[in-house]
């Protein structure tokens, strides 16, 4: 059994922890959300009152935070209130500079980190079976991956400080592109006549295969656990998805890359927010896309 903080108890981060209590750990939780500190106490991990009260005495603390300019915040905090040699993880989806920075300030403070950002979405974290994408120590991920494998079934060490941000953002922008133009054919099917039956049936098997198609189908019917069965009710909100996109082309920018499909999907995910999707699911930018097919019409 490890002292485990958790530090941000969201839609991610309260079933994670739950997942580590499952696993025999004991979790002190805290959250500056009441409802989501409730949720977690339902599942069994402990309530703190406040950051310090979390992390007393714990041997890992995990963080899942919204912003890199959060991570950082909470983590120059952190490393003013744990013991050396504590464990830090991080699984918040943040730029690579916040994550090296963060991974900067516990070496100073004499503690191992690393940078773990998930994929698998509210499913996944649920159900235990997360992507984590480390960056860090070999030593660090060592420790860590116990730890990891309570909450997900596949864990990757992508490299050193910042790689397992990198990894998430390249990743997220494959899934970004590959959903737009999944989208893109089924509404161009739909115009000639196709079921999507049929091109689920044809693309899912040959060579347009891809997890957009195969396990998130945007239409209705053929992948009965696809968000398009359930009004679209987010497994992957829009608003993440642009997230993750602008992360990617922030990234782009800073290496001196052209992303032209990152850029033109990040553009259409920044329109489909403007007009209210951000918190339907990612692949709901199908309707957006028949929409601006009947306005040229």
């Amino acid at each position: 059994m490890t002292r485990i903080a958790f530090i941000g108890l969201g839609n991610m981060g309260g079933p994670m922890a739950a997942n580590l209590v499952k696993a025999g750990h004991r979790v002190a939780g805290f959250d500056l959300s009441e409802p989501s500190l409730a949720a977690a106490a339902d599942a069994g991990v402990g309530r703190a009152a406040s950051l310090a009260a979390a992390v007393k005495d714990a041997e890992a603390v995990v963080t899942m935070l919204p912003k890199g300019e959060h991570v950082v915040a909470v983590w120059r905090e952190l490393v003013g209130l744990v013991k050396p040699g504590t464990l830090l993880i991080d699984c918040s989806t943040i730029d690579v500079e916040s994550a090296r920075k963060a991974h900067a300030m516990a070496v100073d403070a004499g503690c191992a980190a690393l940078d773990a950002p998930v994929s698998g979405g509210t499913g996944g974290a649920a159900a235990g079976t997360l992507t984590f994408m480390a960056g860090g120590s070999e030593a660090a991920f060592a420790r860590a991956r116990p730890l990891l494998e309570a909450m997900g079934r596949k864990i990757v060490h992508c490299g050193a400080a910042g790689a397992g941000q990198a990894a998430k953002l390249c990743n997220n922008m494959i899934l970004g592109i590959s959903m737009v133009a999944v989208c893109e054919a089924f509404a161009l099917g739909e115009k000639l006549g196709l079921s999507h039956q049929a091109l689920f049936d044809v693309a899912s098997t040959s060579s347009g295969q891809c997890w957009s198609i195969s396990s998130y189908c945007p239409v209705p019917g053929p992948v009965p656990t696809s968000p398009a069965n359930n009004g679209y009710k987010p497994g992957f909100a829009a608003a993440l998805m642009l997230k993750d996109l602008l992360l990617s082309q922030e990234a782009a920018s800073a290496s001196g890359i052209a992303t032209p499909l990152g850029a033109a999907a990040t553009a259409l995910y920044k329109n489909f927010e403007a007009e209210g999707n951000g918190n339907r699911d990612f692949s709901a930018i199908i309707e957006m896309l028949r929409e601006a097919d009947r306005a040229a019409a």
